[in-house]
């Protein structure tokens, strides 16, 4: 059988590596779905290559240039938030695959669940923003989601015939970006090319920033524990330079499982794609007389404060996950235009989460407010 993919994000990073992934299985998959918030060139290349029944523009204003790119074509052109939520409730696709980055992702993803449909989760902020809603809603319409973060893909992959297993404890690994160990003196002169510099992954420049500042390691935990149904002291994080082993799980007897390989997100990707088959590929292979040394070391959360302030709302919950998310969302678009430093923005968080009001158990229409009066708290700060 093909499996109908529609990938949401197909310009990023993610979406991009989904698109090579599929064009090497070509008798596998079928691309129904594309959509983009603004490239809109990238996206009517990829529609021409890949003949979908639908691609979505998220800025309205480039919808009429991406119609007419699309003219001699059967491909239905939809364009506006609105839309990104009603393409991801039509019965036209099998799997999603959620690689819109940031807050954006939520709603369509909560659609695609409620219409039943699989997902394959590149988007950590949807759990991050409102875990407890979205799994909630992945339960009751018997939806699976498999992650794709190279982390929680380890993870998901180190539990596979270990369901009557309980987890003690997940150690997700870090690399610690392109600052590992320089101290406040050194990151206060950071700039925006220095912290898209990560030494092994190649991802977009939002999640290169929060690599950067180690707040990607704090939404990792965050949405760890709505993925895998666990307590915040049974989640801990462990700087490993080298990324070759991905994360691990470690069992009430003591035994640990890790996932290992090189860097590449395709190998995530792919296994989210194929679940719960495993297919061949050409990727390299990792050969471990190349990497004899593994090391692993304790994250340094003096100098990388956005950890701490992520694992602070971890423990409380509520909607405080929501409004430190967005608070970075904003922090990293400012500091991507160089109006704000590299130290600053952990500053912005924590006077946001610090103002805008915890509610303990939010509806999403609360996580709903909480985000915007969050953003406009934090963008007042920036004076943006």
């Amino acid at each position: 059988m093909v499996k109908r993919i529609a990938i949401f994000g197909s310009t990023g990073s993610i979406g991009v590596q989904a698109l090579e992934v599929i064009n090497a299985n070509r008798e596998m998959f079928s691309i129904e779905v594309l959509t983009c918030n603004t490239n809109d060139d990238l996206l009517v290349q990829q529609a021409l290559e890949y003949k979908p029944n639908i691609v979505v523009i998220g800025d309205d204003k480039k919808y009429q240039k991406v119609k007419e790119a699309l003219a001699n074509t059967d491909i239905k052109v939809f364009a506006g938030e609105q839309a990104l939520e009603e393409v991801a409730a039509m019965d036209v696709y099998d799997l999603m695959l959620a690689a819109i980055v940031g807050y954006a992702g939520l709603k369509p993803t909560l659609k695609a669940i409620e219409a039943g449909k699989a997902i394959a989760l590149a988007n950590k902020e949807t759990l991050v923003v409102a875990g407890d809603i979205v799994m909630q809603s992945a339960v009751k319409n018997r939806v699976p989601i498999i992650p794709v973060d190279s982390e929680h893909s380890a993870i998901f992959q180190c539990l596979v015939g270990e369901m009557r297993n309980p987890i003690e404890k997940i150690i997700l690994t870090a690399s610690g970006g392109p600052f590992l160990g320089r101290k406040t003196n050194y990151l206060v002169n950071v700039k925006r090319e220095h912290a898209l510099q990560h030494p092994n992954w190649n991802m977009g420049a939002k999640i290169s920033v929060d690599s950067a500042t180690l707040m990607n390691k704090g939404l990792e935990m965050i949405e760890a524990k709505w993925l895998f149904n666990l307590q915040p002291d049974q989640i801990s994080v462990l700087i490993h330079p080298q990324s070759i082993i991905h994360s691990m799980v470690q069992f009430r007897d003591g035994s640990i499982k890790a996932q290992m390989g090189l860097p590449d997100m395709k190998l995530p990707i792919q296994y989210a794609l194929t679940f719960p088959q495993r297919i061949a590929n050409d990727f390299p292979r990792c050969d471990f007389r190349k990497f004899n040394t593994l090391t692993f070391d304790e994250p340094d959360y003096r100098t990388f404060r956005n950890l701490t302030l992520a694992i602070e709302a971890l423990k409380k919950g509520g909607n405080l996950p929501c409004i430190m998310n967005a608070a970075n969302e904003i922090a990293v678009y400012a500091f991507l235009r160089n109006r704000l430093g590299f130290l600053e923005m952990t500053d912005v968080i924590e006077k946001t989460m610090g103002k805008i009001p915890f509610i303990e158990k939010p509806a999403i229409e609360d996580y709903y407010e909480s985000d915007g009066e969050a953003r406009h708290f934090a963008a007042d700060l920036i004076k943006l």
